[in-house]
């Protein structure tokens, strides 16, 4: 049972917590590292729980860091002893605790729909709201063709519940950024930088906004500058690194893509959750290729043999694509077979949300690989339109029109005059 505590205490967001101050206050500290992706989310946690071994909410929101951290098993662990500890707290903590294992448990429908329902009368609850927000959330991974659109409604219809509070701001920030609503999103998100200016997803977000912008410059000055402060091991790391390579390929300046990529984006150099590095890696490699640069053998080798022993099985589409990507690059027939098979599989089964797009996307990547140009071609005009569905932000995305502009230069065919990005929604 939670600690008995002297007078009622609240969370950052005013909600009543079953347990003592100490654990409170620890337990306020480990959330914003979740919410921020700042490092000492564990220990924050862990001093809550020294402080009151019976506070559900501590021990499920040290399940949800340990999901972020892709290692599911411990997650389910202490989701699982959340769920017994919440038999002996409030109503909203014992909601609380089944929305948020639910996710973790492997059933993000379910998650998403109790979500809703507890947001409905609880709808400053942001450790609940967190898991839909971004683009690798229960909606940006929902396979839906309309999940940009849904979520920036969805978030804008909590607003109201949050006012100046800098978290809220930079998730709405993202939103909007990838609904084309710019302004918007460049106030919102300058406006949460200030109150919080060491947020990670804050910075991540406002790289987005410049990049939608085509500001690079001014995208990889801001890095620059932010990220000496921003510890290694920050769940953000890896794919702020993979930006700043990104804005130095986009300025032409590929001594400091490079470094970028050496120091904190391939697997040997980068520390981060694997669906990152696994995603940031190859897409970084294939876009130096497609910027003219030969094909490093011994670096997609490295990144293939990642990407298979972090995904052996099919799974996760956004993943997916790209284990299939450096599967081609390295001319691993076998895996990139297996990877098609799984797809096709779980299509057949109904188990595949977005689609046939994966597939069409897999099998465009490898006929580049190939210099197959008319095929590759093919499979991504037909792809294009649909991409979205596959997870991901726009700029990881636009991985998929540079592919099909440059497999139009490769055949010696002229690329149509429309844009090689679908229009925002």
């Amino acid at each position: 049972m939670p600690a008995a505590a002297s007078t009622q205490v609240a969370d950052r967001y005013g909600l009543p917590l079953s347990t003592n101050a100490a654990a409170r206050d620890a337990y306020v500290a480990g959330v914003d590292c979740i919410l921020t992706a700042n490092a000492g989310t564990e220990e924050h946690l862990g001093r809550a729980l020294a402080a009151d071994a019976g506070f559900a909410l501590a021990q499920i929101a040290l399940a949800r860091a340990m999901l972020l951290s892709a290692r599911v098993p411990q997650a389910r662990e202490h989701a699982a002893r959340a769920r017994e500890l919440a038999k002996g707290v409030t109503p909203r903590e014992s909601s609380h605790v089944n929305a948020l294992a639910l996710g973790i448990e492997g059933n993000p429908v379910g998650s998403l729909a109790a979500i809703r329902a507890h947001l409905a009368e609880h709808p400053r609850d942001a450790m609940v709201l967190a898991p839909t927000t971004g683009v690798f959330g229960l909606i940006g991974f929902s396979g839906r063709q309309e999940r940009e659109p849904e979520l920036y409604e969805f978030l804008s219809g909590c607003a109201a519940h949050y006012g100046d509070d800098w978290w809220f701001r930079s998730a709405l920030a993202f939103a909007a950024c990838e609904c084309g609503r710019l302004d918007e999103a460049w106030s919102l998100i300058e406006r949460s930088m200030a109150a919080n200016p060491r947020n990670p997803h804050g910075a991540h977000i406002k790289a987005h906004v410049l990049y939608e912008r085509g500001e690079h410059r001014a995208a990889l000055d801001f890095l620059e500058a932010w990220m000496p402060a921003y510890p290694k091991r920050g769940l953000m790391h890896c794919h702020l690194s993979w930006h700043v390579a990104l804005g130095a390929l986009a300025l032409g300046d590929q001594q400091r893509a490079w470094r970028a990529y050496r120091e904190g984006v391939h697997p040997g150099g980068a520390w981060g959750p694997p669906l990152n590095v696994a995603t940031d890696a190859p897409s970084f490699l294939w876009r130096t290729e497609l910027a003219g640069e030969p094909r490093h053998t011994g670096l997609w080798t490295e990144v293939r043999d990642y990407a298979v022993k972090n995904f052996p099985k099919a799974g996760v589409p956004f993943a997916d694509v790209h284990v299939a990507l450096a599967c081609a690059a390295d001319g691993d027939k076998a895996d990139f077979e297996r990877v098609i098979k799984e797809l096709r599989e779980r299509e057949v089964s109904g188990r595949l949300p977005p689609g046939p797009v994966v597939l069409r996307l897999a099998e465009a990547f490898a006929a580049y690989a190939k210099s197959d140009w008319n095929r590759a071609i093919e499979l991504l005009e037909g792809a294009l339109p649909e991409t979205v569905r596959i997870g991901g932000s726009r700029a990881q995305r636009d991985l998929v029109g540079l592919t099909l502009r440059t497999a139009y230069m490769q055949a010696g065919r002229t690329p149509p005059e429309r844009s090689m990005r679908p229009s925002y929604p």
